[in-house]
């Protein structure tokens, strides 16, 4: 089976909106059989590929944070997006400023980067924003872990690093309450559109230049408004959001 070749490659249940999983596995293993190369097959996170490099994977860097932390499927499956991040981070490096992310959820991304880039010696500084949790009045939909007791799950998971700083509320009213003067690294992941364009109308002119943006909800259909009001908020002030096959969106600003 070309799945044994890549396991960390082949995420079964991360993948949304499916009749059938197996059904899927199934399809997955007849297109496998088709291969006249069996390499680079990825399959998660409604992505699958194959003859790719997937050099990510030799990302020893990358891997070890995204096995420590990277625990239940849908975290696994996105994997792709992680290196995207990753990415995205190591370049911001080179430009002036701080590391933003609303709608950190769990923590899991912005901490896997943290270990990519060794965060915590850096003379930087990583602002996190999330609401933590879900009730009917709130905009975003729920997630499995809201619960009252998330935001100190968070400051838990980066106890060990002083220079992070969680802010719970909703964004943009809560970026009130702690943000950087410039930015080098900024990602969004807010799951509503409002929300993220406001976000986008306090920051982006924060964000240095070279400073990278990752729309994390940019490319997946269920998420068709937030790359609508995006486009046009970009447009206006002349810049182009690059759609990723990861679901993501790029800017470097």
């Amino acid at each position: 089976m070309l799945f044994r070749s890549h396991p960390k490659a082949i995420i079964p249940h991360a993948f949304y909106g499916l009749k059938s999983h197996p059904a899927l596995m199934g399809a997955l293993d007849q297109l496998a059989d088709n291969m006249t190369v069996s390499r680079g097959f990825f399959a998660g996170d409604n992505l699958i590929t194959f003859n790719k490099s997937l050099g990510f994977l030799n990302d020893q860097a990358l891997m070890q944070a995204f096995q420590r932390h990277a625990t239940l499927p849908p975290e696994r499956g996105a994997l792709w997006r992680l290196a995207t991040l990753a990415w995205a981070a190591r370049t911001a490096l080179r430009v002036e400023g701080d590391f933003v992310e609303c709608g950190c959820y769990k923590g899991v991304s912005a901490r896997i980067i943290s270990e990519v880039v060794g965060f915590a010696d850096l003379p930087r500084h990583y602002y996190l924003y999330d609401l933590f949790q879900h009730d009917e009045t709130m905009p975003h939909h729920s997630m499995l872990e809201h619960s009252e007791t998330l935001v100190d799950q968070v400051r838990e998971r980066f106890a060990d690093m002083s220079n992070v700083t969680i802010t719970q509320g909703r964004v943009p009213d809560s970026l009130a309450q702690a943000k950087p003067d410039k930015i080098a690294f900024m990602h969004l992941d807010l799951n509503n559109a409002e929300a993220e364009v406001g976000a986008l109308e306090v920051l982006f002119d924060r964000i240095s230049p070279g400073g990278v943006l990752i729309l994390d909800d940019f490319g997946w259909t269920g998420y068709h408004a937030q790359q609508v009001a995006e486009v046009a908020w970009m447009a206006e002030r002349g810049y182009h959001i690059l759609e990723l096959p990861t679901g993501q969106g790029m800017v470097i600003k």
